[in-house]
This record gives structure tokens, C-alpha cells and sequence, in this order.
């Protein structure tokens, strides 16, 4: 059975880093340490931050689902405005802005987009390279 943790964040940036730290925190509770922890956390920062830049709706909460199924983990975040769909954009190296799908898009394993009735959900998706720890079975001495 998959786990899955959902928050919601308001449409602000000063509270992108606690959506960080529920992320980190989630993984942890999940054993998802290491490098692949730093990709989600990473990947959870650009597209929270996207959700919150971006999102044309007043009033918006941006919602930040993660759900670990086996060996896939998959972080999802979701806002109110259904049209205003990512898109890549090439930086130029002086830019302070623009890079965060191209970090998303080096993290994960694959990442998108899809539409909803009133939303959209911008998604990346991460291979265990094994089980997170809290799933391993003692080796007996």
C-alpha cells in the first residue's frame, strides 16, 4: 500500500521553507536519506517556488503531495491556476531566475504536468535505488 503525505501551503514565499522541511521530514519518517532526499527536497523547492511565483489565482494555497509506492516516489505540486502550465526556459548564466524546471528535470527521473477541472499538478518521479530504510529486513549475525 502506497504512503502519501499532502500539505497545503499558502501562495507566499516565506513559506517555501517550511514546505522544505515537511518534505525532508516526510522523507526521513519514510528513510529516504542521501542524495535522493536532496533531489526530492530540491525538486519540492523549485516547483513550490514556480507554484507560488507563478499561480495567477489571489488567495491560492499551493498543495505538495508526496507518495512513496515501492520503489518509485513521486512529489506532485498542485495549484488553482489550471492554464498557467510549465514551461523550460533557457537562463542565461547572469540570471538570478528561470532554472528551476532544468533542475527539476536533472533530479528526477521524469517529471510533467497534467490539468485538472480547476487545477493543475506539476509532477517528478524518483526510482529508490532500495528500499528506504525503515522497510529493510535484518541481515542475522
Amino acid at each position: 500500500m502506497p504512503e502519501t503525505e499532502t500539505f497545503r501551503i499558502p501562495r507566499h514565499k516565506s513559506h517555501i521553507p517550511a514546505a522544505r522541511q515537511r518534505v525532508r521530514k516526510t522523507l526521513a519518517g519514510w528513510g529516504v536519506t542521501g542524495e535522493l532526499a536532496d533531489a526530492v527536497t530540491l525538486s519540492a523547492n523549485e516547483l513550490a517556488t514556480n507554484a507560488v511565483t507563478h499561480c495567477r489565482v489571489p488567495c491560492a494555497r499551493i498543495r505538495i503531495t508526496l507518495t512513496l509506492d515501492g520503489p518509485e516516489l513521486v512529489l506532485a505540486v498542485s495549484d488553482p491556476d489550471r492554464d498557467g502550465l510549465p514551461r523550460p526556459r533557457d537562463s542565461a548564466p547572469d540570471q538570478e531566475s528561470g532554472r528551476g524546471l532544468a533542475l527539476v528535470e536533472a533530479s528526477a527521473d521524469s517529471w510533467g504536468y497534467r490539468q485538472g477541472p480547476y487545477t493543475k499538478s506539476v509532477w517528478a518521479r524518483f526510482t529508490l535505488a532500495e528500499k528506504p530504510a525503515g522497510d529493510r529486513v535484518p541481515v542475522p549475525s
